[in-house]
């Protein structure tokens, strides 16, 4: 697997934090790895991105982004607004390539959900994966109305013949609800795939020593951790931290 493409079931589910403790165990598995934004919205020049993020809680990893733009909207609506070219989908896959043949692992993170537009022709993070061949890691939110979100990517992936490595659950709150509960055994079920990790609320706020530490043991041995889910179900996650 060297190179795993990294998507939500929508905005602020957790996913560059997601991406982040994914690079800190396959760091700690030993594994050079290299993360790839595939565009950047809502930031400007000289601020930290998504990429940066990660290499700040990882850390040792190379950071890269293909394109950056001001507004936080989707990449192809900001790229329009601001006058700037679009990135592409077979753009990702070049640099994504290129990048793992200097590295063990390459996570390529996207923009919002799997069908997120990149350009003016409809490229999207999925003919990034088909072109690279390459498994996607979907990343969900814990709570009421995952299950439609989840299972809806699930299917565009399934139609594209691109390999749904597993769910990872990007927030499990310090409190889990009957939904929350539920969900971890309806997640697998609605994706036709494996749930794979859960990282705590909170967790993008550790300082990185302790978030490198815990990273693997919220990820299950597919991506380099300890995590269980038969386990895990049985008890609620502990917190990250405390509240900030």
């Amino acid at each position: 697997m060297p190179v795993l493409v990294i998507t939500g079931t929508g905005t602020e589910v957790g996913k560059t934090v997601t991406t982040a403790a994914v690079a800190a165990a396959a760091l700690a598995a030993g594994r050079s790895v290299a993360v790839l934004k595939a565009a950047q919205t809502g930031v400007g020049p000289g601020e930290r991105g998504d990429a940066d993020e990660v290499a700040r809680l990882a850390g040792p990893v190379t950071a890269a982004e293909l394109a950056r733009y001001p507004e936080p909207l989707a990449p192809w609506t900001a790229a329009r607004r601001a006058g700037l070219a679009p990135v592409r989908p077979y753009e990702v896959a070049d640099a994504a390539a290129k990048l793992a043949t200097e590295h063990d692992l390459v996570l390529v993170e996207g923009a919002g959900g799997l069908l997120v537009r990149f350009d003016a022709a409809g490229g999207t993070l999925a003919d990034v994966a088909r072109l690279l061949a390459a498994p996607v890691l979907l990343v969900a939110s814990a709570g009421l109305g995952t299950l439609n979100t989840t299972e809806l990517t699930a299917r565009e992936l399934r139609l594209r013949a691109i390999e749904l490595l597993g769910v990872v659950i990007g927030s499990w709150p310090r409190s889990a609800d009957l939904a929350a509960r539920c969900n971890l055994a309806d997640l697998p079920e609605v994706a036709g795939a494996p749930l794979l990790g859960a990282l705590p609320a909170g967790a993008g706020a550790l300082p990185p020593p302790e978030f490198r530490r815990a990273a693997p043991t919220w990820l299950s041995p597919r991506l380099e951790g300890t995590w269980n889910a038969m386990s895990f179900q049985t008890r609620e996650a502990p917190p990250a931290g405390p509240p900030r």
